[in-house]
């Protein structure tokens, strides 16, 4: 049964990884972002109670 023997699938599987853990990062970190996100204020608006009569 050829399915057991892990010698070529052993080399595939590592050779994927190697690939998938060297190159693809560095171009996914190489991409650049068209919406850079803008820094918020540090100020919390100021909320005002409700002032309802309840019924």
């Amino acid at each position: 049964m050829p399915q057991l023997n892990p010698t070529p699938w052993f080399a595939i599987l590592v050779f994927s990884w190697l690939i998938f853990l060297t190159i693809l990062p560095q171009k996914m970190l190489k991409h650049t972002f068209t919406n850079e996100p803008t820094a918020l204020n540090a100020e919390k608006p100021k909320t005002e109670s409700w002032n309802w009569p309840w019924h």
